[in-house]
């Protein structure tokens, strides 16, 4: 029984500071150390990779591995990590999902002390598109890669054929290819990251709005208002 509220305790401390109107409030610390660092590494990782693509490729390709890195730990911290940092803490089904959707359309959502459900479904996005970002850049970095995808050629040989519906005879057509279609799933891939970067900020601020909290210093600080009544903690 002790471990149990020594492990609450961690995922929650509560300090005592007086909230705007003048009455006796708390605040509790919702993100961990971890949560924080690699969210800002992903914002300045993601920046990096993009304002340098086409431009300095070394850094390109070390900012997207950076990516990669920061993704691989945000997947493993989200099973053992603190709390809110847990999946299962956080992720909904479809049915609560488009039920918190229509509820921001009404005005009306409930505040939730972590992620809400359109956070944790941007979250997935954002981990998927990512992913398939530095994936794909990952094969474009060596063109031996290439091979490790067998279905690639066979998806994209239509648009490698010439004229008469006839390939090249070194197969060289092909591979060039392939090369093209991985760029251009890249850029997509980037461009959808970018897309989904601006509908997250645009939440962040609609729900620090509504809320009457600064969301995004809670990502620096790592507190965030104690729940009043009613509220998802």
């Amino acid at each position: 029984m002790k471990m149990v509220k020594v492990a609450n305790m961690t995922d929650a401390t509560f300090h005592d500071e007086p909230h705007p109107g003048g009455s006796a409030g708390g605040k509790v610390r919702v993100w961990d150390p971890l949560v924080r660092i690699f969210h800002w590494g992903l914002v300045a990782a993601f920046a990096t990779a993009w304002l340098t693509a086409d431009e300095l490729q070394p850094v390109h390709e070390i900012a997207g591995y950076t990516v990669a890195g920061l993704i691989a730990f945000r997947l493993i911290w989200g099973v053992v990590g603190g709390r809110y940092a847990r999946f299962t803490q956080f992720l909904r089904g479809p049915g609560p999902t488009l039920s918190y959707l229509g509820d921001m359309l009404r005005g009306k959502e409930r505040r939730y002390l972590g992620h809400n459900p359109a956070g944790a479904l941007m979250i997935v996005a954002l981990l998927i598109s990512l992913s398939g970002t530095a994936f794909t850049g990952w094969l474009m970095a060596e063109p031996a890669r290439l091979a490790m995808l067998p279905e690639l050629p066979q998806i994209a040989t239509p648009a490698f054929a010439d004229e008469d519906g006839e390939y090249g005879e070194s197969g060289e057509g092909a591979e060039g290819g392939g090369n093209e279609a991985l760029e251009e799933a890249h850029e997509v891939l980037a461009n959808l990251v970018l897309l989904l970067v601006a509908l997250h900020v645009g939440g962040v601020v609609l729900a620090s709005f509504r809320h009457r909290e600064n969301l995004a210093r809670a990502m620096l600080t790592g507190d965030k208002r104690a729940p009043d009544p009613g509220d998802i903690a």
